[in-house]
């Protein structure tokens, strides 16, 4: 009995420390803004195998492609503004600062930038997705470590694991830095179930 009750307790607070989902249920008709760079534009796909292509399929919500190739933080803070006032989408993804880290501009800069950007979407009641973008490394690749701390400060949502996988694996990237077409479908099927969990579908 006491094994039991000391059991039932331990899933109770198991229960209690998990993280509580932090995206709406997004309605059917949501448009999803995909901003970032070539890794939200596409680049290293073939035609209609970038990942917001794949993304409107498997959530049958309008994702809308707003990646420039070669973008840095900075210009990307300049731009996303007048995007999210154009669309007024539900849901804001956040791919951005790989580019900074090849330029090896200061991670201080980049996390500043990339807070504005959570700030501007959550000043129009937009929620966001992160995902964050490896450091360099030889062979094991992680998320910077600004993303995670960003993710907890600004209190978004991020998935840290999904882009260091894909591009640790020869077999789904075009080059050093790009997926491939499988490479893309894997991050497409990883946001989509990360949505899921959250709640947001």
């Amino acid at each position: 009995m006491k094994k039991w009750i000391i059991g039932l307790t331990l899933l109770s607070l198991m229960a209690c420390n998990k993280e509580p989902p932090m995206l709406s249920k997004l309605p059917d008709d949501a448009a999803i803004l995909a901003f970032g760079d070539s890794l939200t534009y596409g680049t290293g796909a073939s035609t209609d195998h970038d990942y917001p292509n794949i993304l409107t399929t498997l959530t049958g919500r309008e994702v809308i492609n707003a990646g420039v190739p070669g973008e840095i933080s900075s210009e990307g803070r300049q731009r996303l503004p007048e995007l999210l006032d154009e669309y007024q989408p539900n849901l804001l993804i956040l791919i951005h600062g790989g580019n900074d880290i090849l330029r090896q501009i200061k991670p201080e800069e980049t996390r500043e930038n990339l807070k504005a950007m959570i700030a501007e979407a959550k000043q129009r009641n937009i929620s966001v997705m992160m995902l964050g973008v490896p450091k360099i490394g030889l062979i094991l690749l992680r998320s910077a470590e600004i993303y995670a701390e960003l993710a907890q400060s600004e209190h978004v949502a991020v998935d840290l694991e999904t882009i260091p996988t894909i591009l640790s694996s020869n077999d789904l990237k075009s080059d050093t830095v790009h997926p491939n077409d499988q490479g893309y479908q894997r991050l497409a099927e990883n946001i989509a179930a990360f949505l899921h969990e959250q709640g947001a579908l």
